[in-house]
């Protein structure tokens, strides 16, 4: 994964070489300008010369485990990149360094400097010679990309027979349904012509057990039937050989050509009935390059398993999808015992084995594979508390080594798989605490403060793209999702701790970065990035931090003193993530790091953000959201390239009015903020808003009348938003909402406060334009039983909550009404007596909840055809269908 380290540092050779012209142009003297001469001559070559080892290190990636020359060679260039990235990093430091202070404090530091860009520039000539040396030695200038005779052979060396999958049939468990379904998929002979199924879920999930067991139950039924296990490096050629042999084609096929075995094998299979299953599938184009092979005028089966979504997209014609989930408790317990007790006649686990049993189950978190290679070595022991106590302490160290025999090398492959781009977003998720349910916004901001997502695709925003490779991993298998959003998206996921121990050991031996838990000294090594999850922590020397540039705590306590020590050793650090922590004050040595792009204090106690916080002008994430800041320092109007500014002052009584964070006058300073969430509301305030045309996100609180007409204007400048909160100050303000034009990109629109009664249905109706809105919230704004029907213009809703905001006595839903919404909640409606749904409306809903809905007896008429519908909520009654 080295090449994806060098992916981001030449990104930050670019951020740097951008700085030239500048850095020339506040040359005070000669000299100062011939050292940074050398130095940007320097980085120039050094990005020419990792511009190849990037190209190498993609090329070589599969070869590490076969080849111990490669694997030396890597590390040999991961360590000259994080030399380089230290220089980098360094100079950019140094050089905003000297922009801050007095006018002879800036002199000073300048004249000091001249010394440091001399140091670096000759720092750097020494890297780039031996760059020079290791392209040599592995003649990447005449042999840019690896070959090596029976490349393509690799992949097997590490797996296992694909007959071993064909489990017992008591080893199937969890997965009967599954089964059933499958069967009725591949004997279904009305569909007389071809059909794609697809089988997908995480390495070890039990794909091949499933497919291998229903295989051999129907293979009976058909001509000919065939199994291929694809290799990850397949060839058009070899997979058809193994297809023919497979299908029973008797000639010397190996000597034929691809045209001609293709053709042997349509004539084979012309007219008749077959089945082939197309084992661990890696990519689309397998299937792509070998589907005009199979003769169309037959009824044929073709079933694929695959670690990826995508692959499984080839059988959406068919609808024949099936993703495998982990085992549930229950399964995961008779699985076990199944292997561990295969002699036992009852396969009954000793009551006096059971609490170790429980925790080899917890070990395996639902993997079937997992849960069998277990089982196995068990099976094979006396089963006696002694013996087994022995084989699970041998577990936990092996698991401390973040390994698990018989699983490692199946899981590792899909490591090994992924594009250079999504390796440090995959190992940076490694990094949060086990069993972590990571939070979609959260991960996106990180990877891109740390320069992960340095490709932007057309249009597409920085947000967009990390919110591509997210998806990209969980339908890889490697995250789980825990929650997606009514919209669909990931809004929580976790990973899987056998994958997270080895997405751990990678990102250690890698350098990429380290977990610091139950122990009492840091972990001495080189890395980049630093996990703190114990309060018991100890810091032997300024030198085992120096090359950290990131640092998360995952306590709620942390000492000040211990981060001010921390931070001060690791003045190149570009995120410093304290969420959730008690922290009440930043150490002032924070405002030092002239190189951090995200700070983030969600969730803290803090109560003063210091006026030094103007010296971080590279920070692109300011998170401050639900902590004790009422109000920000006038230096924050001094972070140009702040893209992101959370605020939010919470209530200690909950109020939903006393909330939001005053922003300084100069806010208007911050053109490229995309996100500002909440401020409160004033006229300078206002003023400087409008602004801000390049917001996608806005919250606002304390909105009074006399704001209205301020604030309608400030949100037309908007033309990118998506996301629009206002709030007024108290919940009898009325708001002056008429002259308000939403843009039309918006999605999700929160309104807590009163509109001018005759108003409302004009302004609903004004908003019908908004095609892309699928979450509307609104409280206090007394819709009745006339104004409410304007809101179903609004087709595209797919959430719709309103909380004391409907004073009507009844509630219609005609006929295709609300087509695509999922959740509806009504709340606080005093007067609402009926609620009628006519058939064919709210076809979607999932969720209904009705809550303090005094005069509401009865459940809705008509709910009986909300044919989609899992849970409801009515009145203090609530109860789940």
């Amino acid at each position: 994964m080295a090449e994806a380290v060098v992916g981001v540092l030449i990104s930050k050779l670019g951020e740097a070489l951008l700085s030239e012209a500048a850095a020339y142009g506040a040359s005070l003297f000669c000299g100062e300008a011939s050292a940074l001469k050398g130095l940007f001559s320097e980085i120039r070559r050094a990005t020419g010369w990792l511009e190849i080892m990037k190209a190498y290190l993609q090329d070589s990636e599969k070869f590490r485990d076969t080849s111990n020359t490669t694997d030396a060679f890597v590390k040999k260039i991961r360590a000259l990149a994080f030399r380089i990235e230290d220089v980098t990093d360094e100079f950019k430091y140094k050089l905003e360094d000297g922009k801050h202070g007095g006018f002879a404090a800036k002199m000073n530091k300048r004249i000091r400097h001249v010394k440091v860009w001399h140091r670096l520039t000759c720092e750097l000539r020494d890297i780039n010679a031996d760059l020079e040396d290791a392209a040599k030695q592995a003649n990447l200038c005449a042999i840019p990309i690896i070959e090596r005779p029976g490349a393509g052979n690799y992949y097997h060396a590490g797996s296992i027979n694909p007959t071993s999958c064909f489990a017992r049939d008591e080893d199937l468990v969890g997965i009967e349904d599954n089964a059933e379904k499958l069967k009725g998929w591949l004997l279904d002979m009305e569909e007389k012509k071809s059909r794609i199924v697809a089988i997908w879920g995480m390495g070890g999930a039990g794909k091949t057990t499933l497919v291998g067991h229903v295989y051999k139950s129907v293979k009976e039924d058909f001509d000919f039937a065939a199994w291929v296990t694809v290799s990850k490096s397949w060839q058009v050629q070899d997979l058809l050989n193994k297809i023919a042999t497979g299908l029973g084609i008797s000639g010397d096929i190996n000597k034929m050509e691809t045209r001609s075995l293709g053709e042997v094998i349509c004539n084979h299979l012309n007219g008749k009935r077959f089945i082939l299953v197309l084992d661990d599938v890696w990519e689309k184009d397998v299937w792509i390059k070998i589907m005009n092979v199979f003769p169309a005028n037959c009824t044929s089966r073709f079933v694929l398993t695959s670690r990826h979504k995508e692959v499984a997209s080839l059988a959406a014609s068919s609808d024949c999808i099936m993703g495998l989930e982990l085992l549930k408790e229950r399964h995961s317990w008779e699985l076990f015992c199944n292997v561990a007790f295969r002699n036992n006649d009852d396969k009954r686990c000793p009551m006096e084995l059971h609490d170790l049993a429980a925790k080899f189950i917890k070990m395996c978190e639902g993997l079937p594979l997992a849960i069998t290679c277990i089982g196995h070595l068990l099976f094979f022991k006396h089963p006696t508390h002694s013996e087994w106590k022995k084989v699970h302490d041998d577990l936990v160290l092996q698991l401390t080594k973040h390994v698990i025999p018989g699983v490692d090398m199946i899981l590792k492959l899909s490591l090994e798989d992924l594009p250079y781009e999504l390796k440090n977003c995959f190992l940076h998720c490694a990094l949060f605490p086990e069993d972590y349910e990571m939070n979609r916004k959260r991960l996106i901001r990180h990877w891109i403060a740390a320069g992960f997502i340095i490709v932007q695709k057309g249009n597409q925003a920085l947000e967009e793209v990390a919110e591509g490779y997210l998806n990209e991993l969980v339908n890889r298998s490697l995250l789980q999702v825990v929650e997606r959003n009514e919209f669909g998206r990931v809004r929580r996921c976790r990973m899987h701790d056998i994958v997270r121990h080895l997405a751990l050991d990678k990102a250690e031996n890698e350098g990429f970065g380290i977990i610091y838990e139950d122990s009492t000294t840091f972990p001495v090594g080189v890395t980049r990035r630093l996990s703190i999850e114990s309060t018991n922590f100890e810091l032997p020397s300024q030198s085992s931090v120096r090359h950290i540039r990131a640092v998360h705590a995952f306590m709620s306590s942390i000492s000040v003193d211990l981060l001010r020590q921390i931070l001060a050793s690791s003045n190149l650090l570009s995120t410093l993530d304290l969420q959730g922590t008690q922290i009440k004050i930043l150490p002032d040595v924070v405002f030092n790091l002239f190189n951090l792009r995200f700070l983030s204090l969600r969730y803290c106690e803090i109560e003063v953000l210091q006026e030094a916080v103007g010296r971080l002008v590279n920070l692109e994430v300011l998170d401050a959201y639900s902590t004790r800041l009422l109000s920000l320092p006038k230096g924050v109007a001094k972070l140009k390239k702040l893209k992101f500014l959370y605020v939010w002052a919470f209530s200690p009584d909950f109020n939903v009015f006393d909330c939001g964070t005053e922003v300084p006058r100069g806010i208007r300073n911050l053109t490229g903020l995309h996100t500002l969430q909440s401020v409160k509301a004033n006229f300078e305030t206002l003023c400087g808003i409008a602004a801000l045309s390049e917001l996608r996100t806005f919250a606002i609180s304390n909105v009074k009348n006399e704001h209205s007409v301020n604030l309608c204007s400030a949100i037309m400048n908007m033309s990118h938003l998506i996301n629009l909160s206002i709030t007024a100050s108290n919940e009898d303000e009325v708001l002056q909402m008429e002259a308000l034009h939403l843009p039309a990109t918006l999605s999700k629109l929160s309104l807590v406060g009163q509109l001018e009664k005759k108003q409302i249905p004009q302004i609903l109706l004004s908003w019908s334009h908004l095609m892309s809105l699928t979450r509307l919230s609104l409280a206090f704004t007394k819709l009745d039983d006339d104004s409410f029907s304007s809101l179903r213009a609004l087709r595209g809703l797919c959430r719709l909550e309103l909380s004391k905001a409907y004073d009507g006595t009844t509630l219609c839903f005609p006929t295709k009404s609300f087509p695509r919404l999922r959740f509806l909640g009504i709340m606080g409606a005093a007067q609402l007596n009926h609620v009628d749904i006519e058939e064919g409306a709210l076809e979607n809903l999932v969720d209904l909840m009705f809550i303090q809905c005094p005069e509401l007896k009865h459940l809705p008429h008509g709910i009986e055809y909300l044919a989609v519908l899992r849970n409801y909520a009515w009145k203090t009654l609530q109860r789940s269908s």
